[in-house]
């Protein structure tokens, strides 16, 4: 494989995990808004889009979204209930968010099967702590990038055609 071929493959499984994460935030904020609103926390929307735009933080970020809603509680006149409804709407979006909405767009935006997306993070956070928990989402994403582009691709009838001929055809596609 040519350089050009590693720096494509390599940017587009880069691309669709960016993407995958984009979407995740997207949903994790537009839970946090529906949550704030029904608990009816002060500056709502503004705790949700910071939920939502944090994501991109792994770990530190769901807790320091966590932050401004509970301070925003503490420091107004409400009742130590709405604060525990808050602390449960939180461990609530992050069981939702990393069991199962990061995991299904990781498989349907990086084709990486679940319990990779799942597994991944936990054994390389015990291997590097905290780069191994950052890197593990777009690792995978790479890995299965190659794995795809190197996978024999099955034709008509059952003939299945080596990869190095699945390359040729895609090299000679993109020349003019």
């Amino acid at each position: 494989m040519e350089l050009r071929e590693h720096v494509e493959t390599t940017f587009g499984a880069l691309k669709n995990w960016f993407i995958a994460q984009c979407y995740d935030s997207l949903a994790v904020g537009a839970m946090w808004m529906v949550g704030l609103l029904v608990l009816k926390v002060p500056f709502a929307p503004l705790w949700a889009l910071l939920g939502g735009a944090l994501q991109f933080v792994p770990n530190i970020g769901a807790v320091l979204a966590l932050i401004g809603p509970a301070l925003t509680l503490l420091f107004t006149d409400s009742s130590w209930e709405r604060f525990i409804a808050l602390l449960i709407l939180y461990a609530g979006i992050m069981v939702t968010d990393g069991l199962l909405l990061q995991p299904y767009l990781m498989k349907r935006q990086s084709r990486v099967p679940i319990w990779a997306s799942i597994l991944a993070p936990i054994v390389l956070g015990f291997i590097i702590p905290f780069w191994g928990v950052l890197l593990a989402p777009p690792l995978l994403a790479i890995i299965y990038a190659y794995r795809r582009r190197n996978e024999p691709v099955k034709a008509v009838e059952g003939i299945v055609i080596p990869p190095e001929r699945v390359l040729e055809e895609r090299r000679r596609r993109r020349i003019p």
